[in-house]
């Protein structure tokens, strides 16, 4: 049987300095509580207590490649010997820029940011500086960083409380938050296109921008309906404002131009960040130029003394580098799609009500009755407590899942590896099921 003994003993260690024993808020909630790990090594990562998981959550998606791909790791060694950070300019900044700027379809001109939340507020400079409006749209459950003005409608006590879809109720998600922080944006439901027109024609007068994940991750794995981002594309160019992407998760995930490419949608300004580097620290506000320009001539200022690090550009350069040469995106669609199969069938033996959602590179697992789910409101009709009990089962025989049903695929994942998680999943469901009868 899995046991976390040692890890147990390092959070108590850690709850002394650490506030609450981690540095982010998410890790609070692994199985049975913050665990510590030792290494990675392509589809696998392992605990203090010598515990070996198959690894579904490659440090919450940007593992592209796996764990600690040599070719990566060998590129950050060698460049970080010439130094680690010039807070200069360098050559293979330029590399990087030339090279993202050949993938990405909006991707004109370009800023390096550290992480996905400043590369966010960057965006909204952008659009508000431009257009001379103060406030975006954006929606319920879209996950755009952690700062003040985006930390809203992420979470309610309960699905009723949530109000109208024409006028949402929206709760803080953390206390601190500064009050008009509120007042910064208008948020909607998801895929409803035309309550979305009717809220811009209403209001146009004062949006600078719209924002959305192109695909739904943060909550459920849920994909636009059909016309969707093409109507936000339309209503963005009537009326002058800035259609934002935030690629933080799809960006190189779902190909090597991001959604946008994808779905042959382009936006404005986009959000790269953690997957373009394997994980290493960095992010990219991408764009049309005449959106990028007020950065270029300084009407919009950006900075930051670590931004396009030498490890961090290496990390980045040697990964796209990989995807280009390895082109492994038609197996990850098909390992993933072959692993939402087996999930969805050995459900149907269990007679479980496990909903299995998305494209393949990702998807989400969820126990509900609904057929299908399309935006936030639908997510809170998941059962928590089950999906709890699902991800501890899993997690306890050796397959590591994000704690709110969300997997990836990563290049380093085998057919072998996909025949090991199915065959839990199964046990896990079966255990479930003989768990409900006795009870």
């Amino acid at each position: 049987m899995t046991h976390y003994t040692e890890s147990a003993a390092l959070l108590e260690r850690a709850r002394k300095v650490l506030a609450g024993g981690v540095s982010s808020e998410f890790r609070r909630y692994n199985h049975p509580h913050a665990l510590f790990y030792t290494h990675g090594q392509g589809s696998r990562i392992y605990d203090v207590d010598g515990n070996e998981y198959l690894d579904f959550t490659l440090s919450q998606g940007p593992l592209l490649l796996g764990h600690s791909h040599p070719e990566v790791l060998r590129a950050i060694n060698e460049y970080s010997e010439l130094g680690q950070l010039f807070a200069g300019q360098h050559i293979r900044e330029i590399k990087l820029a030339e090279k993202l700027a050949d993938l990405i379809p909006s991707a004109e001109l370009m800023r390096f940011c550290l992480d996905g939340s400043e590369a966010v507020q960057t965006a909204f400079r952008v659009a508000r500086a431009k257009t001379g409006k103060a406030k975006f749209l954006r929606f319920e459950g879209h996950y755009h960083g952690w700062l003040d003005n985006v930390a809203w409608g992420l979470s309610t006590p309960s699905p009723d409380a949530l109000g109208e879809r024409e006028n949402p109720t929206v709760f803080p998600w953390s206390a601190g938050l500064a009050d008009h922080a509120r007042d910064e944006f208008i948020i909607l439901p998801w895929n409803d296109l035309e309550l979305v027109r009717k809220t811009v024609a209403e209001h146009h007068h004062e949006l600078a921008a719209v924002i959305t994940e192109p695909i739904m991750c943060n909550n459920g794995c849920i994909l636009p309906q059909d016309g969707f981002l093409q109507g936000l594309r339309d209503l963005c160019d009537e009326f002058g404002m800035a259609l934002i992407f935030d690629e933080v998760i799809t960006g190189f995930r779902v190909s090597l131009g991001g959604a946008q490419q994808h779905f042959g949608i382009t936006p404005d300004l986009s959000i790269f960040a953690k997957a373009i580097a394997s994980g290493y620290p960095i992010s990219a506000i991408v764009g049309k130029r005449e959106w990028m320009q007020l950065i270029e001539e300084a009407r919009v200022i950006h900075a930051g003394t670590m931004n396009a690090g030498n490890a961090s550009v290496a990390a980045a350069l040697a990964t796209i580098g990989v995807l280009e040469r390895e082109q492994p995106y038609e197996r990850l669609y098909r390992l993933g799609r072959k692993l939402m199969a087996g999930l969805q069938a050995a459900a149907a033996e269990m007679d479980q009500n496990l909903l299995v959602q998305g494209l393949g590179p990702m998807f989400h697992t969820g126990f509900t009755d609904l057929e299908i789910v399309t935006d936030y409101r639908g997510t809170l009709a998941y059962d928590k407590v089950k999906m709890t009990r699902f991800i501890a089962g899993l997690h306890d025989r050796g397959i590591r899942v994000i704690g709110r049903g969300l997997w990836y695929i990563s290049a380093a994942h085998t057919e072998a590896d996909i025949d090991q998680a199915v065959d839990t999943v199964r046990e896990v469901l079966e255990s479930m099921a003989l768990e409900a009868i006795k009870n």
